[in-house]
C-alpha cells in the first residue's frame, strides 16, 4: 500500500454530518465526573448565599481600611487613647555630642522655656536632626517621635500637583484671534503713547 492508496482512501470518505444539540450536549458531559452538576450547584449557591449575608451585613469594599463596624472594639480603643500622654511639639535646635551614647539634645518647646533632653524609648537617635520638629512628653520633655516640617495649607493648595502636557497645536482653533494677540504684542504701538 503506497502512500497514493492512502490519500484515495480519505477522498473516499464522505464530509461528517454537522453535529445536532444531542452531539453537543454529550460532548459536553464527556470530561464530567459523576459529582460535577451537584458540585457546581452547591458551589453557585454557596456564592449566592455569601452575597446575601454580606449585603446584610453592609460589608463594603473601604477606600479608608476600616474594619466593618461589627469587628470595632471602642471600649479598647477608648482605653487605650487615655493611656497614651498627649504630646507636645518642640523644635529641636542643637544636638549636644552626636552619634555618642549619652548624646542629649536641645530642644526649644514654644512659649515655655529651652531644655536639654534625651531620647524616648521608641526613638533612635538617628532619627533626629537639627532643626526639626519633634514630640515631646509634657512631663520630662523625652522627645517620643520625630514629625514632619511643618507645612502651611494655603501653601499645599498652590502645589502643582500634575503639570499638563497639552500645547495650543492640542487644543487647535482660535489660530485667527492668536495672530492678532501676536500682532498686538510684538508692534509697537507709539502712537497710543503720544495721546496718553
Amino acid at each position: 500500500m503506497g502512500s497514493g492508496d492512502v490519500e484515495d482512501v480519505f477522498k473516499d470518505e464522505k464530509t461528517p454530518p454537522p453535529l445536532d444539540e444531542d452531539d453537543i450536549a454529550l460532548l459536553k458531559t464527556y470530561g464530567l465526573g459523576p459529582y460535577s452538576t451537584s458540585i457546581k450547584k452547591a458551589e453557585k449557591e454557596i456564592k449566592e448565599m455569601a452575597k446575601r449575608v454580606n449585603d446584610l451585613c453592609g460589608i463594603k469594599e473601604s477606600d479608608t481600611g476600616l474594619a466593618a463596624p461589627s469587628q470595632w472594639d471602642l471600649v479598647s480603643d477608648k482605653q487605650m487613647m487615655q493611656e497614651e500622654q498627649p504630646l507636645q511639639v518642640a523644635r529641636c535646635t542643637k544636638i549636644i555630642s552626636p552619634n555618642t551614647e549619652d548624646a542629649k539634645y536641645m530642644i526649644n518647646v514654644k512659649q515655655i522655656a529651652k531644655f536639654v533632653v534625651g531620647l524616648g524609648d521608641k526613638v533612635s537617635p538617628t532619627d533626629i536632626e537639627e532643626g526639626m520638629r519633634v514630640g515631646v512628653d509634657r512631663n520630662k520633655y523625652q522627645i517620643q517621635i520625630p514629625l514632619p516640617p511643618k507645612i502651611d495649607p494655603s501653601v499645599t493648595m498652590m502645589t502643582v500637583e500634575e503639570k499638563p502636557d497639552v500645547t495650543y497645536n492640542d487644543v487647535g482653533g482660535c489660530k485667527e484671534q492668536i495672530e492678532k494677540m501676536r500682532e498686538a504684542l510684538l508692534s509697537c504701538p507709539c502712537y497710543t503713547l503720544k495721546n496718553l
